[in-house]
């Protein structure tokens, strides 16, 4: 686990790097890794934190104890012990939340230049750290990978093996059933990964199907805790989008990958980066964005960029990225981008300072470099509005236009509708209705139905294909008001998109 990372921090401590900083959410992890390196070098491993002060450790094997008579919980006091005390190696946990401390940062720098003359070095572990001016020349920031898919396939058989050494367990899985509950751990730490599966099987002291969507409430728990992504838990599969047909057969043929990742990656394959819907309102595209999720079996989160813009200066940016960040951690997942233009439309920016135009810029590069299993499925009502980069290839794996449903479509739309709200499409006649439907879309036609049940309720009947029909010819549909929108919307995506149907 982390060999490469390993072999790179033990590197750049022999080359008197005194001053590294290790970008992670596991402090537990990194902990081990240092340890390892700590003892590899013959040195000693020290830790610090807010709640425990500074404690040392000889090695990976040999618990922490307190240094000095009482621990020291004040990172000014900490640092000034760890300059007495020479070379070793010294994890500081959450230590950036005090560089608005002269003293500290003082303090800091000089500990990280006696590094010179001695063997060690001053590791920094947080998420997103900031250093002040005066440090930054004499530092080198490192992000800890999350764990691979092997490290979470090996947790969970140790899991189940020293649980089935204690008590008759039983695993009611196939092997695919296995590799969807280990991938759908991937983004836990090792250590809530660890607790995720003990508690599932002290639950009933069994692994059984029901499992497989107990690790994606986990997942769900630890998303609402940071509350910058909301997560969505969808009813709907493909099955449930009428029309289409295109983009269902697309997303298909990826869903195999998703499945079965390992055996896809010994292939050749790399996890899909996701697709850019653009089109009409209410033709189905955030429904697919659900649907996706539960059709390969994936946590679904949803990007509100609203939630990421704060008023102080560079907070938004720090938003965006920690928000990226955590997508990362949970991969494999489906993130779910609604309405583009809303938040990074064309030319937008000067009014806020450019804080849209620096946010738009950070998410142009995660998309072109992120990292970790993340589908993106992002969608645009106004194509007019979004940046031309949005469209260049490499963002996305694919651009689809959804235009209008057919009649065909519609007549499903119809279908799902009615049996949605317990009434039997047998009794409807059909074929008028798609008819009288034409240039509706499917919000539209769901509409129709919705205030067709309130008509005939109130008066105390059955719903009735007449009704329907009276429903509809009440309705101007966007076809007739945004005619020519969705002319020039059509005529932009004519060589520019694939259809979705």
């Amino acid at each position: 686990m982390s060999t490469d990372l390993n072999q790179e921090l033990e590197l750049l401590i022999r080359s008197r790097y005194g001053l590294i900083i290790l970008d992670t959410v596991e402090e537990d992890r990194v902990e081990a890794i240092l340890k390892q390196i700590a003892s590899s070098l013959s040195l000693h491993y020290y830790s610090w934190s807010r709640s425990k002060g500074l404690r040392r450790g000889m090695s990976s094997t040999q618990p922490t104890v307190d240094v000095g008579e009482e621990p020291a919980m004040d990172p000014a006091k900490a640092l000034a012990i760890v300059e007495r005390e020479g070379s070793g190696v010294f994890q500081f946990d959450g230590l950036d939340r005090h560089f608005d401390d002269p003293l500290v940062v003082s303090q800091l720098r000089d500990v990280v230049l006696g590094f010179n003359r001695r063997r060690g070095a001053v590791v920094i572990t947080g998420q997103d750290v900031r250093l002040p001016e005066r440090l930054r020349v004499h530092a080198t920031t490192r992000r800890l990978a999350p764990p691979s898919f092997e490290d979470y396939r090996a947790l969970f058989e140790r899991c189940v093996r020293d649980n089935a050494a204690r008590m008759n367990l039983r695993v009611e899985l196939e092997r695919a059933e296995i590799e969807q509950l280990v991938n759908n751990l991937m983004g836990l730490t090792l250590l809530e990964a660890e607790k995720v599966v003990t508690k599932l099987i002290m639950d009933d002291g069994a692994i059984t199907h029901d499992d497989i969507s107990g690790v994606i409430s986990a997942k769900r728990q630890a998303v609402e805790q940071d509350g910058l992504l909301e997560f969505h838990r969808s009813a709907e599969d493909l099955g449930h989008v009428a029309g289409l047909t295109g983009l269902k057969e697309w997303l298909d043929k990826r869903r195999a990958m998703v499945a079965d990742p390992v055996r896809a990656q010994q292939f050749g394959l790399s996890f899909p980066k996701g697709v850019l819907l653009l089109g009409v309102p209410g033709c189905g595209k955030s429904l697919c964005a659900k649907a996706v999720s539960r059709e390969w079996g994936l946590p679904l989160l949803k990007l509100d960029p609203a939630n990421l813009y704060d008023k102080y200066v560079g907070d938004s940016e720090k938003n965006f990225k920690r928000a990226m960040q955590m997508a990362e951690r949970l991969a494999p997942i489906v993130l779910w981008i609604d309405e583009l233009e809303k938040a990074f439309s064309d030319g937008g920016g000067e009014d806020d300072g450019g804080v849209s135009r620096r946010v738009f810029g950070t998410f142009l590069s995660w998309l072109q470099d992120r990292k970790g299993d993340v589908f993106v499925v992002a969608t645009s009502n106004d194509v007019a509005k979004l940046p031309p980069e949005f469209i260049r290839k490499g963002r996305f794996d694919e651009v689809f236009f959804v235009d209008l449903p057919r009649p065909d479509a519609r007549r499903a739309i119809f279908e799902i509708h009615l049996r949605k709200r317990k009434q039997d499409p047998a009794a409807f006649d059909l074929e008028a209705l798609v008819v009288a439907t034409e240039g509706f879309s499917g919000a539209e036609i769901e509409q129709a139905i919705v205030s067709g049940l309130y008509s005939a309720f109130a008066a105390g009947k059955p719903l009735s294909s007449e009704i329907l029909l009276h429903e509809i010819d009440e309705t101007r549909p966007l076809s007739q008001t945004m005619a020519e929108k969705l002319d020039d919307l059509r005529e932009w995506a004519r060589n520019r998109a694939v259809s979705a149907d």
